[in-house]
């Protein structure tokens, strides 16, 4: 594996790492939740996980792929990558949406 894939390798898994802090706080927040806000927010938790998994999947896949797939996979996983983060800060903002509503009542 030449360096630029070990550092674009590296850099990923610096990111999901930091994903796994933030899916941290948010799953003891949707803990705190009630009825069906905290099935939905759990739902929501589970689904980001599997995704997340997913891409940690993909970037495994990196290391061992030729020079001519590796383009491919990384735009794929790029693609991922911000397919995960828009679907995480939905997921974040829902939270806190309804966590300000439900210290309200």
């Amino acid at each position: 594996m030449n360096g630029k894939r070990d550092a674009y390798i590296q850099k990923l898994k610096a990111k999901i790492n930091e994903w796994n802090a933030d899916l941290d706080k948010l799953s003891a927040k949707a803990d705190l939740a009630e009825g069906e806000a905290k099935i939905r927010y759990l739902q929501q938790m589970e689904d980001l996980r599997a995704k997340r998994k997913d891409i940690a999947n993909k970037i495994d896949a990196l290391k061992d792929v030729s020079e001519s797939v590796w383009e491919d996979l990384r735009q794929g996983i790029e693609t991922s990558w911000e397919t995960w983060k828009e679907n995480f800060h939905k997921a974040r903002s829902e939270f806190e949406k309804g966590y300000k509503q439900g210290r309200k009542k």
